[in-house]
């Protein structure tokens, strides 16, 4: 009788984590999740090194989230349809993570501090979106595009405004720090 219940025991723990029918579907599940981790890490990393909040372990739980939350579907045969909710519900809720990493601090529009992390994290869920999705070439280019973004284009904004001057906003006469008149 007790051999019964084991046999009951071990072969529900084994229906329970037969979601898995072969080596290959392994194989793939670790692929994504696993590159959904790189490249979130390695977006994280670069703006760790630039001492922002969201640094690694956000941007590797964000892509590996986003990955999950688009791998499950795939692998239970929702319909296409069905997962176009999954990813607008996805992006919804990344939204909201991002929205909690802005700051407005007073009144002055041009004080408002995370849009470039909010817009990174935003990035980041994409990414792991097309992990999850197995579009690993467009998650990898796509990332090497924002890493560009994130590293090159402030040295080129610089550059520029070397170059041109630094653009002044019109109706702003205090935009030039070295300007001391008043309004």
């Amino acid at each position: 009788m007790a051999t019964s219940h084991w046999t009951t025991i071990t072969d529900t723990v084994a229906a329970e984590f037969s979601d898995v029918p072969d080596l290959a579907q392994l194989t793939r599940i670790a692929v994504r999740l696993l590159l959904a981790a790189l490249l979130g890490f390695v977006l994280g990393f670069e703006r760790e090194e630039k001492g922002k909040a969201a640094g690694v372990r956000t941007h590797m739980l964000v892509a590996i989230g986003s990955a999950l939350f688009v791998l499950i579907p795939l692998q239970t045969g929702m319909d296409p349809s069905d997962i176009s909710r999954v990813i607008q519900g996805l992006v919804a809720g990344v939204g909201f993570l991002c929205a909690g990493t802005i700051l407005k601090q007073g009144k002055d529009e041009h004080q408002v501090q995370g849009l470039t992390t909010a817009a990174g994290l935003w990035m980041t869920a994409a990414i792991g979106m097309a992990c999850g999705l197995g579009r690993e070439t467009t998650a990898v280019s796509s990332t090497l595009l924002a890493l560009a973004v994130l590293a090159l284009v402030p040295h080129v904004v610089s550059v520029i405004e070397r170059v041109w001057g630094v653009p002044r906003d019109k109706d702003d006469v205090h935009s030039d720090p070295q300007d001391t008149r008043g309004p």
